[in-house]
């Protein structure tokens, strides 16, 4: 993908969280049931980042379990980090760390703002999708896995929005934004989105996104020199709109041996 489509994708998205921030966060707080399988398996004491962390619902989920350690969420919108900010104040405790910071996971060397801090685990719910151009996504990985301890665990979910009739129907021609297929790369969607808060007219907003499969998923992390442990599908009233991935450190990787 030529990076001036990188950066056009980018923006339209961005341009999406700052304006319908708040009403993205009010249909977020649920905690999707993947995500809590997830929470249930989390080690206590453990450090963990939550990259695409957005309105602080995990964390917020993370203090009520009681699960000692520490979290990290970051995220590129300014609106979301403002929304998880309010939402976990008063949570962050000397048994359980809470930070957030902003992060653009389209920085090739966003690696680089944690210095030598290494975490136990590192999340990335429902944002890579959002990812423009395989070679940025790859490089979402390779970030991950340089910031995991020896040993240290990853988990990823993307969207499945084609198992959803009603979700796959707001797919758009990419020349609604001045682009071609030729543009893009294969799983690229241009979707729509409308919600409205109670009060407000309907609001339609435009967002990128790449549908990934098992395999397009597991080639990235192997890349990176993570090992897949399992794979599995979840929330939804379907049960399956979205693919969740969890991953191990098994050596150093790479990356880390570099710098």
């Amino acid at each position: 993908m030529r990076a001036g489509t990188v950066r056009r994708l980018a923006e339209l998205n961005r341009e999406f969280y700052e304006t319908f921030g708040g009403a993205f966060a009010a249909t977020r707080r649920r905690i999707q049931p993947g995500v809590r399988a997830f929470l249930a398996t989390v080690r206590d004491g453990s450090e963990w980042l939550d990259l695409g962390c957005g309105s602080g619902a995990l964390a917020a989920e993370w203090a009520r379990l009681g699960i000692r350690g520490g979290y990290s969420g970051r995220d590129f919108s300014s609106a979301l980090l403002s929304e998880a900010r309010a939402l976990t104040a008063g949570l962050s405790t000397n048994s359980f760390r809470i930070d957030y910071g902003e992060l653009d996971l389209l920085d090739p060397g966003w690696a680089d703002a944690f210095g030598e801090r290494r975490f136990d685990g590192v999340a990335c719910f429902a944002a890579l999708h959002h990812i423009p151009g395989r070679a940025a996504q790859a490089a979402v990985f390779a970030n991950a896995a340089r910031l995991l301890r020896p040993g240290g665990e990853a988990i990823f979910s993307v969207w499945q929005f084609q198992n959803s009739p009603k979700l796959a129907a707001r797919a758009l021609p990419w020349s609604t934004i001045g682009l071609s297929e030729g543009d893009v790369e294969p799983g690229d969607t241009l979707l729509d989105w409308r919600y409205a808060l109670p009060g407000s007219n309907d609001a339609v907003g435009l967002r990128y996104v790449h549908l990934f499969s098992e395999a397009s998923l597991a080639a990235l992390a192997g890349e990176a020199g993570l090992t897949l442990e399992s794979t599995f599908y979840s929330d939804g009233k379907s049960g399956d709109l979205a693919l969740y991935q969890c991953y191990r450190k098994i050596e150093a990787n790479l990356s880390d041996n570099k710098s």
